[in-house]
């Protein structure tokens, strides 16, 4: 407040000086005098116009400052909240990969674009007798650990997904057929590596069985999932644990 006087302040006396000089020039090419009441006027007229109105306005100029300052923070704040939104829409809340929708517009995105490449369709195996012996809580554990290291080893420039229950997915753009088979079988392999415990410290094994495509430029994604999901059932028939393509 104590501030705002200040300028107040500053802005009378600067009234004032305007008014003396206006006066002092203009007032005697009128044939007039510039002295005893009409001198009073000058000087104090614009000290009790100008600093009360001042205050006022340097007030309200830091009042609404203030406003558009929350409200640009509070935009900011929606702004974050809706990308949040945004992402958390697309997103599996339990393993953090692209939930159906968002894989599959992923793999319409990377198609349209001409991208070639294989696409993976994941089962972990057995799955059920995994809650069913060791709790749903530990069955949720192992598909959050599997969805971390499929995410870890799809990279950033390949889409992950969780198709639901305990099936993924990834594309990986521009390998060859033998590159699919190698990235599958590493991740086959990894898997089984997960180091996964009950509650009671017993080991969970893990296996998975994936079924791989490769696609071709402008690949139609529903007809490439189901073909690698083909291929899924096929290694499921064939024994698990296995990559078919």
């Amino acid at each position: 407040m104590f501030r705002l006087f200040l300028k107040a302040l500053a802005v009378g006396i600067a009234s004032t000086l305007a008014s003396l000089a206006i006066s002092l020039i203009f007032v005697p090419l009128m044939g007039g005098r510039v002295a005893g009441a009409g001198l009073v006027m000058t000087i104090v007229c614009p000290l009790a116009i100008s600093i009360p109105v001042s205050l006022f306005h340097f007030h309200q100029a830091g009042k609404l400052r203030a406003a558009n300052l929350a409200l640009a923070e509070a935009r900011d704040k929606l702004d974050a909240a809706y990308r949040l939104l945004q992402s958390q829409s697309r997103r599996d809340p339990l393993t953090s990969l692209l939930n159906r929708a968002a894989f599959m517009a992923e793999l319409q995105l990377l198609s349209n674009a001409g991208a070639h490449g294989g696409l993976l369709f994941l089962d972990i195996d057995h799955f059920k007798s995994i809650n069913d012996r060791f709790g749903h809580a530990a069955g949720d554990e192992a598909l959050r650990r599997t969805g971390v290291l499929i995410a870890r080893l799809a990279g950033n420039d390949n889409p992950a997904g969780r198709l639901g229950g305990e099936e993924f997915a990834v594309f990986f753009g521009g390998v060859s057929d033998h590159e699919m088979m190698e990235r599958s079988q590493h991740i086959r392999r990894a898997v089984e590596a997960l180091d996964l415990r009950a509650p009671d410290g017993t080991p969970i094994l893990l296996r998975m069985s994936i079924g791989a495509f490769h696609c071709g430029p402008r690949f139609d994604p529903e007809k490439a999932l189901a073909a690698s999901d083909r291929n899924l059932y096929r290694a499921k028939s064939m024994g698990r644990n296995r990559v078919v393509a």
